[in-house]
């Protein structure tokens, strides 16, 4: 059984201490598909030493991640650019819109997604797209750009059933994390009604632990409890959901 984890931050600090010995339990356990988004050019170095450490597990992306889009943003997305050109990536991520924390760079978050969009068709990449209180906005520059050359992962899922048939209408994926096994998270409300064809898995580790290990820091040997969950959603074998969603993950990513 292959497990895809479609969005693990492997570099983060918080996995200094351990990080090969974490990995490794979620090899343990399956999971031999790592998908590993980027935040800024800070983390380039440590992605790169992970691609070099486990080269046939370990996918790399390149993006600016919307939290990190500042007035000198554009500066950052050359490095971006400099990277699709001078490493192997399989997509362009995470990018998009987070109005949770600040929104005083509101217009520069705007630009920097659709800047990377643009980017992302150039490459002939598929994209990552990270939503926090910003679904009207995201869904505004989606309708202006988004066409079918265009493909992606909808990353940590968390909207209600609309907000998922307009993403999977784009013809993107679903990625569903620890928030589904949340009492309160509110996808398993609606989740059966969504075809696993549009669906793939990630733990957006260190973040967003699922239950029991809510709370936590998160791992990648995590997507299991996850797994766990949507198998009680679909009514499926792990196996062949595990076996579907490294499908989608593979048909997004082309690896």
């Amino acid at each position: 059984m292959i497990i895809t984890d479609t969005h693990t931050h492997l570099y983060a600090e918080q996995f200094d201490e351990d990080r090969h010995e974490m990995i490794q339990r979620a090899l343990e356990c399956g999971i031999s598909r790592f998908f590993i988004p980027a935040i800024d050019s800070t983390y380039y170095d440590k992605m790169l030493d992970l691609k070099k450490a486990f080269p046939e597990h370990i996918f790399l992306m390149a993006g600016l991640h919307p939290t990190h889009v500042k007035a000198d943003f554009k500066a950052e997305l050359d490095i971006v650019k400099s990277f699709l050109e001078n490493h192997q990536c399989v997509a362009v991520g995470e990018i998009g819109m987070d109005l949770y924390w600040d929104k005083s760079f509101i217009k520069e978050q705007q630009e920097a997604f659709k800047l990377q969009i643009i980017l992302a068709k150039e490459k002939k990449l598929p994209i990552v797209i990270h939503c926090r209180e910003a679904f009207n906005e995201i869904f505004e520059i989606m309708d202006e750009v988004c066409d079918e050359s265009l493909k992606g992962i909808f990353h940590c899922f968390t909207g209600n059933e609309e907000q998922a048939n307009k993403i999977i209408a784009y013809g993107f994926k679903l990625g569903i994390g620890g928030v589904v096994t949340f009492k309160n998270g509110g996808l398993d409300k609606f989740l059966h009604k969504i075809p696993l064809e549009h669906i793939v898995l990630e733990t957006d580790s260190p973040y967003l632990a699922p239950k029991p290990f809510r709370g936590k820091r998160n791992e990648s040997a995590y997507l299991v409890n996850i797994l766990e969950k949507l198998v009680d959603i679909y009514k499926m074998t792990p196996e062949r959901i595990a076996e579907l969603t490294t499908f989608n993950s593979q048909e997004i990513f082309g690896a």
